[in-house]
């Protein structure tokens, strides 16, 4: 059995038999089998109903069932982008999801480098309390706080800009202001959870490239620009490509809490359509066409990134 190293740095090994193969996997056998679960929750809650997709290409009936239902082919994909009001949230989604990846990705990477700053370690450890305590909030109690500091009566944002004269604004109720607001709450939310993993990668650098930077006369902005960047890279690379994986799934929740009739012009995507016309108008298959039309667009994403990210920085997913 021979090992070598690829460009990530992992081992991987070749066996010169189906016997040598064989005893690897007998001495390593408690990983193997700790594997298990992980590959028995994804057979059953992420392979077996993609079966159930089929109903896309079907007038599904739910008395009639998938077997029963009559197979339209195409019909329901050839409706999407033939339907005026898809192709508004589908601009809705991609705008949205656009921002996030704009304006959302970065801040957890500055506030990890700014984290790694602080050198009073009880100071260190409030302000990471304080920034992750809202990733534990749901998103109902985040809804509810944002719109009541929004709030054109009672809320202290629009309190604070009386004080100087300005009118009043009815945040919720205009349509121009809900990809803000989106995004805005879910910096917040997030934002400090995030900051977990850059922070790990940040621990793992060896202190003794920044000995010999402080000896060359580098100062910390310098180091940081020289050393912490250039050694998180890689994780930062890795999370980017996840990010765009979900691109289109900006998340339900998120986004339904904020939503009214005033302002869904902007704010209304693809995941809170499909729960309006896929469960309460119940058009399943064409909610499962959007589904499906969801997913390959997020893979199609994935695998260009990763290909681009392989070929200009040699890191990829696969």
């Amino acid at each position: 059995m021979a090992s070598k190293t690829d460009i990530s740095g992992e081992k991987q090994f070749q066996f010169a038999n189906a016997r040598a193969q064989w005893a690897f996997v007998q001495k390593y056998w408690p990983l193997y089998v700790l594997s298990i679960p992980g590959l028995l929750y994804f057979a059953l809650f992420k392979y077996i109903p993609l079966f159930g997709s089929s109903i896309a290409f079907q007038n599904y009936n739910i008395f009639k069932g998938v077997s029963g239902s009559p197979w339209v082919g195409m019909a329901h994909f050839k409706r999407l982008f033939t339907y005026p009001e898809f192709l508004i949230i589908l601009k809705n989604t991609l705008l949205i999801g656009m921002y996030d990846l704009i304006f959302a990705f970065p801040v957890p990477i500055i506030l990890a480098l700014l984290l790694n700053e602080i050198r009073f370690n009880g100071y260190k450890r409030l302000v990471q309390t304080v920034i992750y305590m809202p990733h534990f909030l749901s998103w109902v109690i985040v809804g509810g706080i944002i719109i009541g500091l929004l709030s054109p009566t009672t809320g202290i944002v629009n309190q604070v800009m009386g004080w100087f004269h300005i009118e009043s604004i009815y945040f919720m109720g205009e349509s121009s202001y809900i990809r803000s607001i989106l995004i805005g709450s879910g910096i917040w939310k997030d934002s400090g959870w995030g900051t977990i993993i850059y922070l790990a990668a940040i621990a793992g650098i060896n202190p003794d490239l920044y000995e010999a930077a402080e000896i060359d006369g580098a100062g910390r902005f310098r180091q940081v620009m020289s050393i912490t960047l250039p050694s998180i890279l890689p994780t930062i690379t890795i999370l980017l490509l996840l990010q765009i994986g979900h691109f289109m799934d900006f998340g339900f929740e998120r986004v339904y809490l904020f939503l009214n009739p005033l302002n869904s012009e902007n704010g209304e995507i693809l995941d809170t359509y499909v729960y309006r016309s896929g469960l309460i108008d119940r058009q399943y298959s064409f909610t499962t066409a959007i589904g499906l039309f969801k997913s390959f667009v997020g893979l199609a994403l994935i695998m260009i990134g990763n290909t681009l990210s392989k070929k200009t920085s040699g890191e990829s997913l696969y």
